[in-house]
């Protein structure tokens, strides 16, 4: 019976005693981890601290790849003055880089010249002068030596397409290269003024595009190359002697009196895209990494009246940007627009964005319908390109600081593009 109760006196002695010492040990842990995180403390806010910068740093640069979102302007002849003078160049850069801007579209094709020094437009007899800067440089090299080091993207602009006016030393020169309306007529009404359209399914006409496009590319490093809406023809156009037998070779019959007609319209569309798959095949074999943009008019209007089949184009993976031109002052129009269903099956494939107007000379537009349609594209995962630089700032209705205060409220981030060298 003693040995008994000594034997369990002995072991409370012993499990009292593991006791103590394990809350001993606990609480020589407990302190030693006190006196650690007191010194490790600062440490940890300063890590962490770094990390939320970095994480910070690197927001705009990891969130803008999945979408590649477009924020640009279109540079145009009526921007010449800007163009012309490095300064003034350096000065539009940085503003549009802290207005967080991305993407500038410089006019390299207008009224059947080229802005820059060609080799092509000479060989053709069409450069009787060549758009300098003021202290005789290259403009659109400098444009985009400038734009690559704020970080921003730089893709001439075609502006003309197929059109040309009739003053102009290619209409004179080339006279069999444009096509003509059933009654014999060769000019049209554009917001350019009357104008001769380039007959798109002649060969000739081609291969000088081709070469002023691969000219381009080549010889500026350019990220990319862009088509609007006058890539196209009228529908009422394609009765030229060319045409008209081609048309009859292949399909049997006479083309018919109504331009409009169904069968007509696709024929001539087709051919219009069948060029420019071969166009993208060309600047892809020059350039593989260079952006193939184009810049229509909304989808039924390009296709119905100017034989611009472009949801095709995008269906055949020709084209790695849209930008969609809606100049409607009327809100509600503007939103119809662009919402169409082709402009949503755009934007599943390629980053997509929509041209919206900011002012001509004797049209000035509003700072608050500005931002109304801008609001309205971003709601809907859309980009924007504003037509045009000078209006974003000059001839305007309001003062100079309230209208750029009021686009630094558009990008309030940063959304650089990646440049693909």
């Amino acid at each position: 019976m003693v040995s008994r109760f000594n034997r369990k006196s002995e072991q409370w002695r012993v499990w009292v005693a593991n006791a103590s010492f394990q809350f001993m040990k606990s609480l020589f842990i407990i302190q030693s981890w006190r006196r650690l995180l007191k010194y490790l403390f600062p440490i940890l806010i300063l890590i962490s601290f770094i990390t939320v910068l970095l994480v910070d740093s690197f927001t705009p640069a990891i969130a803008q790849l999945p979408r590649q979102e477009i924020r640009g302007v279109w540079m145009t002849t009526n921007d010449f003055d800007t163009l012309k003078n490095r300064d003034k160049v350096q000065d539009a850069v940085s503003q549009l880089r802290r207005l967080n801007f991305n993407t500038i579209y410089p006019v390299v094709w207008n009224s059947g010249y080229v802005m820059y020094p060609s080799a092509i437009a000479q060989r053709a007899g069409i450069q009787p002068f060549i758009y300098k800067g003021s202290d005789g440089h290259d403009i659109l090299a400098d444009l985009i030596n400038q734009a690559h080091r704020k970080g921003l993207l730089v893709i001439p602009w075609f502006e003309f397409g197929f059109m040309a006016p009739p003053t102009s030393e290619l209409a004179l020169n080339y006279p069999d290269w444009f096509t003509q309306k059933r009654d014999g007529s060769q000019t049209s009404i554009s917001a350019a003024g009357e104008v001769m359209w380039l007959n798109p399914f002649l060969p000739q006409v081609q291969q000088f595009i081709t070469n002023l496009v691969l000219e381009t590319v080549t010889q500026y490093d350019a990220d990319g190359i862009q088509f609007d809406d006058h890539m196209s023809l009228p529908a009422e156009f394609g009765y030229d002697q060319y045409t008209v037998a081609l048309y009859t070779k292949e399909t049997k019959n006479a083309p018919p009196k109504n331009s409009q007609d169904a069968a007509w319209v696709k024929w001539r569309a087709d051919k219009i895209t069948a060029f420019m798959v071969q166009l993208n095949q060309a600047v892809k074999q020059r350039k593989p990494q260079a952006i193939f943009s184009v810049s229509p008019n909304y989808y039924d209007f390009a296709y119905k009246f100017h034989l611009q089949d472009w949801l095709s184009w995008i269906r055949q993976n020709i084209v790695d940007e849209l930008i969609v031109q809606v100049y409607r002052p009327n809100l509600q129009s503007f939103v119809a627009n662009i919402s169409r269903s082709e402009i949503q099956e755009a934007q599943k494939i390629i980053p997509t964005g929509i041209g919206i107007m900011t002012g001509l000379r004797n049209n000035p537009v509003p700072m608050q319908q500005i931002k109304s349609q801008v609001r309205a594209a971003q709601e809907r995962g859309l980009g924007v390109t504003f037509f045009y630089y000078e209006s974003l700032w000059n001839d305007s209705l309001e003062p100079l600081n309230e209208r750029q205060v009021g686009f630094g409220s558009l990008f309030p981030s940063p959304a650089l593009r990646a440049r693909v060298e």
